[in-house]
């Protein structure tokens, strides 16, 4: 892994950086300039012009409000009056629109129980056919993330749920086994985090990894999608399992999916939005140092 690579995913999750940055004459208009192409507004009524626009594209849309690492239960609250009010306004089905969530944004660090309950409020607001999408963490939540998504499976939601796999991680297999046998859709990432252990090493070896992954996926009969920019790996799972769904951050290379969609491949466009988004934008950055 280059050394650049892991540098900008500390400075991603430090909250100095981002407040000198901020600090400087034209420094939050500069950076805010530059993280404008990955970020669909700092509002809700801009991501929704966005998730217009993608679906006027053919491309299927999963909105996420940017946020993580909360540690308060009343912040917990309000996070999930925003989905539900998010989950009220996007386009009716059969617009193909998922929402979007990380858990540590529902204080899953100090009350796992009550994310898992959040959870399900947000879950049965949605109309059949309509998932909440939940994203991947670091390892050191990986643990409470699974066994939230498979409690609130267990109560009936399973339809209305999917999870991020991640596929540089050793579990992986086991954690696609669980997901997919509790009826959840899963969603294939090779990782974006830089895990000191349990884990493949960057590069070739998470890349097999990806591909192995995505056959056992493929003969499990379960609901799953692939996201990745590495053209080659990309091509090399629809070459060998058919047209399975992609789905793409907004911004990069969204002339890929034009194309895709154009071969009848269904496809998905990652939209984020809200005022937190220095830190996403950090680890675009980060991420192209390799990805």
């Amino acid at each position: 892994m280059r050394a650049d690579r892991a540098i900008l995913f500390k400075l991603a999750t430090n909250e100095r950086v981002e407040q000198l940055v901020k600090g400087l004459p034209g420094g939050e208009e500069n950076a805010w300039r530059a993280a404008s192409r990955y970020v669909a507004g700092r509002t809700r009524d801009e991501a929704l012009e966005v998730v217009a626009e993608q679906l006027g594209k053919g491309h299927g849309v999963s909105v996420d409000l940017f946020g993580e690492l909360s540690t308060d239960p009343a912040d917990a609250a309000r996070v999930v009056d925003e989905y539900l009010e998010l989950a009220r306004l996007v386009p009716e089905p059969p617009a193909d629109v998922w929402l979007s969530l990380d858990l540590s944004h529902l204080a899953l660090d100090v009350d796992p129980a009550g994310a898992a309950d959040l959870v399900a409020r947000i879950a049965e607001a949605l109309p059949p056919g309509r998932l909440l999408q939940i994203g991947a963490e670091d390892t050191a939540r990986t643990d409470k993330i699974q066994q939230c998504v498979l409690e609130v499976a267990s109560r009936g939601l399973a339809d209305r749920l999917g999870a991020t796999v991640q596929a540089n991680l050793l579990r992986s297999p086991n954690d696609v086994d669980a997901l997919i046998s509790a009826g959840v859709q899963v969603r294939l990432v090779k990782g974006a985090y830089v895990e000191p252990t349990g884990s493949h090493p960057y590069g070739e070896p998470t890349d097999i990894a990806y591909l192995r992954l995505a056959h056992q996926l493929a003969a499990s009969g379960g609901r799953w999608s692939l996201a990745t920019h590495d053209g080659r790996l990309r091509e090399a799972v629809l070459l060998g399992l058919g047209p399975v769904p992609v789905e793409q951050l907004l911004g990069v290379r969204p002339e890929t999916l034009d194309a895709l969609h154009s071969r009848d491949i269904p496809t998905r466009v990652y939209i984020p939005y809200g005022p937190a988004w220095f830190r996403y934008w950090i680890r675009r950055l980060a991420e192209s140092r390799g990805a």
